[in-house]
């Protein structure tokens, strides 16, 4: 595998402007790009759209939609008009998926919480549907349970995604917030098999971890067996970008070609 298959989320190189990300990404010959939502924020979604058109750069997928298990029915309906701008946003800047960090309430049970994802993702396949633009659940660790997102292993993404039972929404693999479930390979082989595994997200877990959020390593600087994963995706049937997410106070703090070029070298070693 080369740099063309390898995608960097702009979040990664948090202090770069989006046209500073593109320069560097294109000059190094990676292939893909996932913008943040933060990025369409600032700039706008028209303006993203327009800059990407000018390197040869594959937009992934846009991060990140989802918060949808509020306790009350008004914020509820917020979420999903608020996801249905995303996905509007995710269109025009050209993004075949919309990355969803599905939410929880720590006030209410999860089951609950569950629930209402269900509902809010069930509301938004319409819309989705006439865009384009997949739906993509990411599970999270289980340290996010209380406030970030009730949907914790892959065996519950894969269980929504089948329910649906629609290409409009699937599952990403982030090796970060899965690595550590027995079921993994299974799970993975499950999700292949039904067609959802729509992305596949590496970085690495730093021993000892930091912080909860902004400690995530370089491919290889941890305790995450990411080449064996690898190949459990790969045999899945998995033939997309394997995209950099790396959330870290450290490496936003260096110069973002030096990290830039440690990533794409971590990349490279796990190629070997």
């Amino acid at each position: 595998m080369n740099l063309e298959k390898l995608c960097v989320h702009t979040i990664t190189n948090k202090p770069w402007s989006l046209s500073e990300a593109l320069d560097a990404y294109a000059s190094q010959g990676i292939g893909g790009i996932s913008i943040w939502q933060n990025i369409v924020e600032s700039d706008g979604a028209h303006a993203v759209a327009s800059m990407i058109k000018d390197y040869p750069l594959e937009v992934v997928s846009y991060v990140r939609g989802g918060f949808f298990a509020h306790q009350s029915a008004s914020d509820r309906q917020k979420s999903i008009d608020h996801n249905k701008k995303l996905l509007d946003e995710a269109a025009e800047i050209g993004a075949p998926m919309l990355v969803l960090v599905c939410g929880a309430e720590p006030k209410q049970p999860l089951k609950i919480s569950r629930d209402y994802i269900k509902d809010g993702i069930e509301s938004l396949i319409p819309h989705a549907d006439s865009l384009g633009v997949h739906m993509t659940i990411e599970p999270l660790h289980p340290m996010y349970a209380d406030s970030r997102s009730a949907i914790n292993t892959l065996s519950q993404a894969n269980d929504l995604a089948e329910y649906f039972d629609t290409r409009t929404v699937g599952v990403a693999v982030d090796v970060y917030h899965l690595w550590w479930d027995p079921n993994l390979e299974k799970e993975i082989a499950r999700c292949g098999a039904n067609n959802n595994l729509q992305a596949y997200h590496i970085c690495d877990w730093k021993v000892p971890t930091t912080d909860m959020l902004n400690d995530r390593g370089l491919m290889g600087e941890g305790c995450i067996p990411i080449k064996k994963i690898s190949g459990w995706v790969t045999a899945a049937g998995f033939r997309g970008y394997h995209e950099v997410e790396i959330f870290s106070n450290k490496y936003w703090s260096l110069d973002q070609h030096e990290f830039l070029d440690l990533i794409v070298k971590a990349f490279n070693k796990l190629q070997d």
